[in-house]
């Protein structure tokens, strides 16, 4: 009697254990999958693609995502990572910069029951959903706090390469800062690449001989060298995309917050609980949250200064401005 109770406790555990083993696979496999392809810079430009894997690691640790990336660097062309990653069956694929546009379309028309998001580019195709941002409003706001601390009424801007993204950047940066003086003289450069660190800091470098005493760099890793190199001289300088602070505590007086990883979580917070996008083309500013500015470090301010740094916000936010 007691052999066959063992055996009955037995089996009944092998079969509970069976079917949470069977329970289990089933979880995995309902996970929602997500796939990203990276810009052409890739991980570890301290910007734009670390600021999405940020995004991204937050989704798999709150929303219980799996993800799988490629780079460019390994992949050889972003048509390959995309195909690579559409053919592990993902439930949105992500493209991160208006550098994948041409190749996701491509994969995109290839696969017309997948989803994807471009995101700083804008793509007709039913299945990709668009993300663009307003990326002149908050270097507007760069421009005038440039203009306000100046010592010597020239700066300096750095761009990647030239394309309508970074023409925004550039657009708003020199708006502003005539706004708050027309006289201001606005050094700019593309420098044709983002993942060039030393070239960005040749770039800084001749901009500050020629008297410039703020760097706005809207450039990636290129970026980081022009702040580097701002730090070097004793110059002041602002970062891009996130918080750059930490990379020259001296020297970066505000970043332009551009919320790639706030879009990208949201995205795919969206996915997961209603399996689609509502919106086939978003684009975030100030009003939406989308740009914004870190803390101003660095410099005072002064109350007057202060005010109306808060009012062009105000007044970007309300579309009373508008920036050419």
């Amino acid at each position: 009697m007691n052999r066959r109770w063992l055996f009955l406790m037995s089996l009944l555990v092998v079969v509970v254990l069976s079917a949470c083993s069977q329970k289990s696979e089933e979880d995995v496999k309902e996970r929602v999958k997500i796939g990203v392809m990276l810009s052409d810079a890739g991980l570890g430009d301290q910007s734009f693609s670390d600021l999405a894997f940020e995004g991204l690691e937050k989704a798999r640790d709150e929303l219980d995502i799996t993800f799988d990336y490629r780079e460019l660097e390994f992949t050889g062309t972003y048509k390959q990572g995309l195909e690579e990653l559409a053919a592990e069956g993902q439930d949105l694929i992500i493209g991160i910069g208006f550098t994948v546009q041409e190749d996701m379309e491509t994969v995109a028309a290839a696969h017309p029951d997948q989803q994807f998001i471009l995101i700083d580019a804008v793509s007709e195709l039913p299945n990709v959903h668009n993300i663009t941002f307003k990326e002149d409003e908050g270097s507007y706001l760069l421009g005038a706090l440039a203009a306000m601390k100046t010592d010597s009424n020239k700066v300096g801007f750095i761009g990647g390469v030239e394309n309508e993204v970074i023409e925004r950047f550039k657009t708003g940066f020199i708006a502003g800062a005539k706004q708050i003086n027309p006289d201001i003289e606005v050094l700019s450069e593309f420098a044709g690449d983002f993942g060039n660190d030393q070239l960005g800091a040749s770039i800084a470098r001749d901009m500050i001989k020629q008297g410039a005493d703020y760097i706005y760099p809207a450039a990636g890793f290129t970026g980081v060298g022009s702040i580097l190199a701002a730090q070097e001289a004793g110059v002041h300088a602002f970062g891009v995309d996130s918080d750059q602070f930490f990379l020259a505590e001296d020297t970066i007086v505000s970043s332009m917050l551009k919320q790639v990883d706030t879009a990208v979580y949201e995205a795919i917070e969206e996915i997961a609980e209603t399996g689609t996008l509502s919106e086939k083309d978003k684009v975030l500013g100030i009003k939406e949250n989308g740009v914004s500015l870190a803390p101003i470090r660095v410099v005072n301010l002064t109350a007057q200064e202060q005010k109306k740094i808060e009012q062009l916000q105000q007044e970007l936010a309300d579309g009373q401005v508008t920036i050419k």
